[in-house]
């Protein structure tokens, strides 16, 4: 589900942000990523972003933690301005070994890490493989889904899409985002799983229509790592860390909130109330990262 499409107040593009951009270099090709602040005492703050699309979804929340730390926010490979996976079929721990990669192109030898969504997931193969590049880490939105629905989520979910000679690819990313913020999963188009969310602004479905269309070919490969991800039990592998699970009410990503927390002995939770909004999240994320 992407996060660049959660209700008007609550969603991280509620406008345009001005924060800096950049590339660095890794082997795949060059890495776009938005930054902002300029270090101070504090680690830097770096930040995964949910698909489809990219760090365009966390430019608000850039804009706003880079007042007191420098924060780095890729756009994760395939997605965005940034390079394709140089393999097939990627897997998560792929995506976390290229976390590692960009943090070494950007000297960064350590680092408060926020993932949401797919991020999140990123970032428990990133615990699991380099605990000794992160200090205090927060996962937003995991997702734990039963057998059944993530067998159904790798069928249907992410579909292989390419150009039209008609432009049919056109209306298909047009559907897919909207229909995101309507149903979860979005191709389950029945009550039972319909969203208690506004149908969201044409403004906002354009950017982030935009953002796949840059990623047509590539998108699902961050997706069908997900859905194939033991995220259960990779989970249960976490030990020693400082990390807080978050999620907010609108997110349906949020019923499995309590359930991920227990699975790591010691971790915070935090539920963001739909009143909140961003502006709660950031306050929640400051508090936590700042204490």
């Amino acid at each position: 589900m992407s996060d660049t499409k959660r209700p008007n107040g609550e969603g991280y593009m509620a406008g345009p942000a001005d924060v800096d951009r950049a590339f660095v270099r890794i082997k795949e090709g060059l890495v776009h990523y938005r930054h902002a602040g300029s270090g101070g005492s504090m680690l830097p703050l770096y930040m995964v972003h949910a698909g489809p699309g990219s760090s365009a979804g966390l430019a608000p929340m850039i804009l706003e933690l880079g007042k007191t730390r420098r924060v780095i926010a890729p756009d994760t490979l395939g997605n965005g301005d940034s390079a394709a996976p140089a393999i097939a079929n990627p897997n998560l721990d792929y995506y976390a070994e290229s976390v590692v990669r960009v943090m070494d192109a950007l000297k960064l030898d350590k680092v408060d890490y926020f993932g949401t969504h797919t991020g999140a997931h990123i970032g428990v193969e990133l615990l699991l493989t380099r605990p000794d590049r992160v200090r205090r880490v927060i996962f937003d939105g995991v997702g734990m889904f039963p057998d059944d629905l993530k067998k159904q989520m790798l069928e249907n979910y992410a579909p292989e899409i390419k150009p039209q000679a008609f432009g049919e690819h056109l209306v298909w990313a047009w559907n897919f985002v909207r229909d995101q913020s309507l149903h979860f999963p979005y191709f389950l188009r029945t009550p039972q799983y319909k969203l208690n969310n506004p149908v969201p602004l044409p403004e906002l479905t354009h950017r982030s229509v935009v953002e796949v269309i840059k990623a047509l070919t590539t998108y699902h490969n961050g997706y069908r790592a997900v859905f194939r991800h033991d995220t259960r039990g990779r989970l249960k592998q976490v030990k020693n860390v400082d990390l807080m699970f978050m999620a907010s009410e609108p997110d349906p990503l949020s019923v499995y909130l309590d359930e991920a927390a227990s699975l790591v002995p010691g971790t915070k939770k935090r539920l963001i109330s739909r009143a909140g909004g961003l502006s709660e999240r950031i306050k929640a994320m400051r508090e936590y990262y700042e204490a």
